[in-house]
């Protein structure tokens, strides 16, 4: 697969690093592209909270197309570093923050901020996608009023998900990929 590019806005057409190894699976552009297509305008001057970023791809697709801001969680230093170089790339990093932690410690403690989108593609078949909405249920005070939370998965991985706080308001299947959005 090529490196992933950036779709639309300021930065367009770059083609962004990708993570040296195995660890992450980028988003592809089809799956990007539609996932932008549904949030449409909704995307200018919102914040956008990346969990498990790998090459960052999404959060800085965002920006590109108008979000005012992005943090980016990644706890693998190659991530960091690709992460750093993208924003470099497309000219995004004043609107960019970049935090190497773990994801899950992260969004356990106290809200630095409410973020509109809330976007979760963590390594694949280890149930993380849950154990993530579910620690973000417990501490729902990161997302912010009619935010949304997007979870991205293989669909084998798909279970019902119970939540004090957030309800499944729609699904969409694009191959081997599931995009799950949550408010």
């Amino acid at each position: 697969m090529s490196n992933p590019r950036i779709i639309a806005g300021s930065a367009r057409g770059i083609r962004l690093k990708a993570v040296p190894g195995d660890t992450t699976r980028p988003i592809t552009d089809r799956v990007k592209e539609s996932l932008f297509n549904i949030i449409g305008s909704d995307v200018i001057n919102s914040s956008w909270l990346d969990l498990f970023a790998g090459t960052g791809s999404v959060g800085i697709e965002a920006l590109s197309r108008g979000a005012g801001f992005t943090q980016f969680l990644d706890k693998e230093r190659n991530a960091i570093n690709t992460i750093n170089k993208n924003l470099q790339s497309t000219h995004l990093s004043n609107r960019g923050k970049v935090i190497h932690i773990d994801s899950f410690d992260f969004i356990k403690g106290p809200p630095s901020r409410k973020f509109d989108y809330i976007f979760i593609a963590p390594p694949q078949y280890h149930g993380m996608w849950l154990k993530a909405l579910n620690t973000l249920d417990a501490n729902a005070d990161w997302l912010a009023p009619n935010g949304w939370i997007i979870v991205q998965i293989d669909p084998v991985e798909y279970q019902e998900a119970t939540s004090s706080n957030f309800t499944e308001f729609d699904q969409r299947r694009y191959g081997s990929t599931l995009l799950l959005f949550f408010r």
